[in-house]
C-alpha cells in the first residue's frame, strides 16, 4: 500500500485525561515498518475493507495502548499526503483515566503530556514526531482554538 502510494484510509484516536489537560504520547519501536523510533500522540491503523473508521479506531486503540471499553466522539476527517503515504484519516478522541498498556511490538515507551507541551513542540520541527500526527495535532489545535 505505501510502497505502491496507494491510497488508503486510517482511524486514529487521541488519548486524553478527562479534564482535556493532558494528552498520550507513545514512541514507536525501532522496528516500525514506518518511522520507527518517532513519538506520535494518535494511536491508530488502516481501516480494514468494509470496516468503519470507529471501528478501526477503537480496534488500535486497544491494541497499542491496551485501552478498552470506549466509545470514540468523531473529531474530524483530513487527508494526509507525503510521499508515497497517501491516506484519508478519520479523527477521533477518547477520555481516559485508567491504565495504558503498551504493545511490544510497535510502542516503545509512553506518558501522559500537558496539552499545553505539546502545542509547544508541535512548533519545534526538530521534535521527533512522526508527521501525519503532526498535521494532525496542528489541525486539532486549530479547530479547538475555534471552538473556544
Amino acid at each position: 500500500m505505501r510502497a505502491e502510494g496507494l491510497w488508503h484510509a486510517a482511524g486514529e484516536v487521541l488519548l486524553l485525561s478527562p479534564g482535556r489537560t493532558e494528552v498520550y504520547v507513545h514512541r514507536r519501536t525501532e522496528t516500525k515498518d514506518i518511522y520507527p523510533g518517532m513519538h506520535d500522540c494518535w494511536a491508530g491503523g488502516v481501516v480494514a475493507a468494509g470496516e468503519d473508521p470507529a471501528v478501526t479506531a477503537v480496534r488500535e486503540l486497544a491494541e497499542e495502548l491496551g485501552v478498552a471499553g470506549v466509545r470514540p466522539r468523531f473529531l474530524f476527517h483530513t487527508v494526509h499526503e507525503r510521499g508515497s503515504v497517501r491516506f484519508h484519516a478519520y479523527l477521533y478522541e477518547v477520555l481516559w483515566d485508567g491504565p495504558v498498556v503498551h504493545q511490544p511490538e510497535e510502542v516503545a515507551e509512553g506518558w501522559w503530556m500537558p496539552v499545553e507541551e505539546l502545542r509547544e513542540r508541535l512548533s519545534d520541527p526538530s521534535w521527533p514526531l512522526v508527521p501525519d500526527g503532526r498535521q494532525f495535532a496542528q489541525e486539532w489545535f486549530a479547530g479547538r482554538a475555534g471552538r473556544r
